[in-house]
């Protein structure tokens, strides 16, 4: 059986991400921070090493900075910063560094990498958070550059930019008022947040189509069509 890795298996989206992968038949090797710190190399090379074999990867692991003082640039903390740029972005580095030897073992396979429409777009004032916004756009980057490199051995790398999902990382802006007032403008489509679960049907998507790579998937009700 295909193996599925998903990090950020407890979270709102990975956890959809991780059932979605086993409705479309992948075993599915959940990790968290319980089981590692991803944004530590050793402790990702004692978790990768203990698997046989992987077929695809979802990077879905990460955090958002505002707790620790992630704003505009002008005032964005250093530990914001720093901690957003290891959780969201080396961690990907990292798991993608463990994967790839496998995913060339197994003659080919998918990594699918979690950025953000703030990846794509400039936030406003309710969405400035720079060192999340540059986490994800370095996501974005290296899933790219990845592509072209690992193309020819069928290793195939896309990324999914979402908008505003309705999971827990999110519960300040469904608790906003006002950011709920400018979700018709926001993501026209439904004037709502998306749904964990649209999210992980592109996932499955990307894991599994045969001829796509560098591609970055939006899925934002048409926040970035605007």
């Amino acid at each position: 059986m295909a193996v599925a890795v998903v990090t950020g298996a407890a979270g709102g989206i990975g956890s959809a991400v991780a059932a979605a992968f086993a409705d479309a038949g992948f075993d599915v090797v959940g990790l968290d921070r319980e089981q590692a710190d991803l944004s530590h190399a050793d402790e990702v090379g004692r978790a990768f090493a203990e698997l046989d074999r992987i077929d695809a990867l979802f990077n879905g692991a990460g955090i958002s900075g505002r707790p620790l003082g992630d704003g505009p640039v002008e005032s964005c903390t250093e530990e914001a910063w720093d901690a957003v740029l290891a959780t969201n972005l080396k961690s990907v580095f990292l798991c993608c560094r463990a994967a790839i030897p496998k995913l060339r073992a197994a003659g080919g396979g998918a990594i699918v990498n979690l950025a953000s429409v703030l990846a794509l777009v400039g936030g406003d004032e309710d969405f400035a958070t720079h060192a999340y916004a540059t986490s994800k756009a370095g996501i974005v980057g290296l899933t790219r550059a990845m592509a072209v490199t690992y193309a020819p051995e069928g290793i195939r790398c896309n990324a999914i930019a979402p908008g505003l999902i309705a999971t827990p990382m999110s519960a300040r802006a469904q608790g906003d008022e006002r950011i709920r007032a400018r979700l018709p403008e926001l993501q026209p489509l439904t004037g709502d947040f998306g749904r964990p679960e649209d999210v992980a049907q592109a996932a499955v998507y990307l894991a599994t189509a045969p001829f796509v790579t560098g591609a970055v998937l939006t899925v934002d009700g048409g926040w970035t069509a605007r």
